[in-house]
């Protein structure tokens, strides 16, 4: 293998998305492999994490964090090898939970990795993008420290089918509460219900969604975990319970909104009812945790998942090149469930003589 086939494959963003991205949105590079310098370490990407919350970042608006850059590399939590190191901490071989994005190799001074159990077999590495990572603590934490479900609640999760989702459900009802979800079309509701094992899942695409809730939700909800808005919580801000406490990680809904949206006031709706009912309402996202839950999280889980009480399905698509087609149907609700990219395989048939001629050629 010549030296010039040594190769950083990398998406960008390539154009700001106007109502739903498209695949023009993305643009994919080839750029030689970054050299590790003192306290760096050079990771190669193995799974990459495609989420509904890399849509906001697409866009120019302000946000919990900031927007990627035009002609910038996209976000994304990633499952890496050390591929080379001059960092202490780190040698050749480990593997780290990230956020290299999508791209093929990156760097890394190492304050923003962590180092993945060596025990735990390759073809589980991945649940420390889902279950056990971003996904599962969002639903962890809102869930626990905001919902504070109580035995016996009624609570309603939306986006029920996917990864946040589908793990917030289940942490209720090993919380002894009756579990109702919201997904998009027959098959996610068939999953909620069948393996998941909510008490019912309601299709927010039926021309009656609002009574089917409602008629599923007799005694009203006591928490509802949102991450859609729009018309679902339309049909659901009237059957909140007098207390019942709503934690907020997203509003899928509205990410590709260009303005304000059409409807009623909802801003006023919603104010008198928070007033009248004393509801708790917040936003809330992952990265507000300091670190100083994680590891609680990540025990309860990892005992959790190993007892089979909660249970995940992830979805795998080979190449980096593919990744701008799922995300775009992901969006679009075709898939549910972690949605996983395979960008490098674990023994890569990779000429290592050459690969050190590419490297120092450019030292």
């Amino acid at each position: 293998m010549p030296p010039s086939a040594i190769v950083n494959h990398r998406i960008v963003l390539h154009s700001r998305p106007v109502g739903a991205p498209t695949v023009d949105n993305f643009r994919l590079e080839e750029r030689g492999i970054p050299l590790p310098e003192p306290g760096q370490v050079l990771l190669r990407t193995l799974y990459l994490s495609l989420d509904p919350y890399m849509r906001s970042r697409m866009s120019d608006e302000a946000s919990y964090t900031a927007p990627v850059a035009v002609d910038e590399v996209m976000v994304g939590g990633t499952v890496s090898c050390v591929e080379a190191s001059q960092h202490p901490d780190y040698q050749p071989g480990e593997h780290v939970l990230g956020y290299s994005g999508w791209q093929g190799y990156a760097l890394s001074d190492g304050h923003d990795l962590t180092k993945l159990d060596t025990g735990i077999g390759m073809t589980h590495y991945t649940l420390a993008l889902g279950v056990l990572g971003m996904p599962g603590l969002t639903a962890y934490r809102g869930l626990l420290d905001i919902g504070q479900p109580q035995a016996g609640e009624t609570v309603v999760v939306a986006a029920a089918s996917e990864a946040v989702g589908a793990v917030a459900g289940q942490i209720a009802k090993l919380k002894d509460c009756r579990v109702i979800g919201i997904a998009g079309g027959s098959d996610p509701c068939r999953f909620v219900v069948e393996e998941l094992g909510f008490a019912a899942c309601i299709d927010r695409y039926n021309a009656d969604f609002a009574g089917q809730l409602a008629a599923v939700c007799p005694k009203g909800i006591d928490i509802y975990f949102e991450n859609i808005g729009g018309a679902v919580f339309d049909a659901v801000l009237p059957l909140l319970n007098v207390h019942a406490r709503i934690p907020l990680c997203g509003l899928t809904a509205h990410y590709n909104d260009s303005g304000l949206p059409q409807g009623p006031d909802r801003l006023g709706l919603l104010a008198r009812t928070l007033l009248a009912k004393r509801i708790r309402m917040q936003g809330f996202t992952s990265f507000d945790d300091d670190g100083q839950h994680y590891e609680e999280f990540r025990g309860r889980m990892n005992t959790w998942v190993q007892e089979d009480k909660i249970k995940f399905r992830e979805h795998i698509v080979d190449g980096l090149e593919n990744a701008p087609q799922a995300f775009v149907e992901l969006l679009a609700g075709h898939r549910y469930g972690g949605l996983l990219i395979r960008v490098g395989h674990e023994k890569e048939a990779v000429d290592e003589a050459a690969k050190a001629d590419a490297l120092s050629a450019r030292s």
